[in-house]
């Protein structure tokens, strides 16, 4: 449409007396140029967001694989290691859930528990013995002291950023 109406226009110019719009025309032309590169810049934003679309619809298709909600994925991907069996897997998986849930219950009743320093580490010796506890924590053949500590301090960072207040706020948000 834009190109039909420059060509018209730079035909108008072309009959005798139309030398006031020959000014007219260098602006509309530099319009139309600048909507040519307005076209691409919204093309390419446009692809951009698509595939931005695609991979969270990945990783939404990756917890329905997995059998998990989001919530659940991240405390998983969080414990989970490269060299385990299926059988080791699906108790990670357990393990998720039911931390989650524990840290859910605690922190429900806590008021501003990240202002405090001494809330904050009754969290985190929270995680650490749910994940140390044989009964209910990472399968002891495949994780050692050191590798708790470290999913400890994975887990509780996650846990400080995502869940400020329960319901967390930013779950929240994608669940829309």
């Amino acid at each position: 449409m834009y190109r039909e109406v420059f060509i018209k226009f730079k035909a108008c110019l072309t009959i005798p007396g139309v030398n006031a719009y020959r000014n007219q025309y260098s602006a509309i032309n530099i319009i139309y140029k600048s909507l040519q590169k307005d076209r691409q810049n919204i093309e390419a934003t446009f692809e951009a967001l698509l595939k931005f679309v695609q991979e969270l619809d990945e990783e939404e298709s990756r917890a329905v694989r997995e059998g998990l909600d989001e919530e659940t994925l991240a405390i998983y991907d969080l414990l989970v290691k490269s060299d385990l069996n299926p059988q080791e897997i699906q108790k990670i998986k357990k393990v998720a859930k039911e931390l989650l849930k524990t840290l859910k219950a605690k922190l429900k009743d806590l008021y501003k528990w990240q202002d405090r320093e001494p809330t904050r580490d009754g969290v985190k010796v929270l995680i650490r013995n749910f994940l140390w506890d044989e009964a209910t924590g990472l399968p002891v053949d495949y994780y050692t002291q050191n590798d708790v500590d470290k999913k400890t301090e994975a887990v509780f960072y996650h846990v400080y950023r995502a869940y400020p207040t329960i319901p967390s706020p930013y779950y929240a948000i994608a669940s829309y």
